[in-house]
């Protein structure tokens, strides 16, 4: 199995999930084989600006089989749905934990991502507004 999941930054495992699923720079692939992480590979997203579809063609054409992310959009999940990848919400955390947390099948996700990203969302808005 090979999972993606969206980088802060290009330490790998090391790395936490980032909050913002279309704008992280850096995804890492964990190569999972009998329940263990086998290898993992940081890529950086090849474009600036991306359009609907960009990101999970990405992510299909790097082998990507299940998506673990923190917040993403309900078109992007339809799509990797119609790519055949799984998508899990709601992740968070050092990406090496969330990965194993998600293999033992002991993945604790925040069920409030959307309102919390909501929230970010109009803050911002505010803060440029200002």
């Amino acid at each position: 199995m090979r999972i993606a999941i969206p980088a802060e930054d290009n330490r790998g495992l090391e790395s936490n999930v980032s909050r913002h699923f279309g704008r992280a720079r850096y995804f890492v692939f964990v190569d999972v084989e009998d329940n263990k992480i086998k290898n993992a590979e940081v890529v950086e997203v090849p474009f600036e600006e991306h359009g609907p579809g960009d990101l999970p063609n990405f992510i299909k054409e790097h082998g990507g089989e299940v998506v673990l992310s923190y917040g993403m959009g309900r078109r992007a999940i339809d799509y990797f749905n119609s790519l055949g990848i799984e998508v899990v919400t709601g992740a968070y955390g050092k990406i090496k934990d969330v990965v194993e947390a998600f293999i033992n099948q002991v993945l604790e996700v925040d069920p409030y991502w959307k309102e919390k990203i909501e929230r970010e969302k109009e803050k911002e808005g505010r803060l440029r507004r200002s």
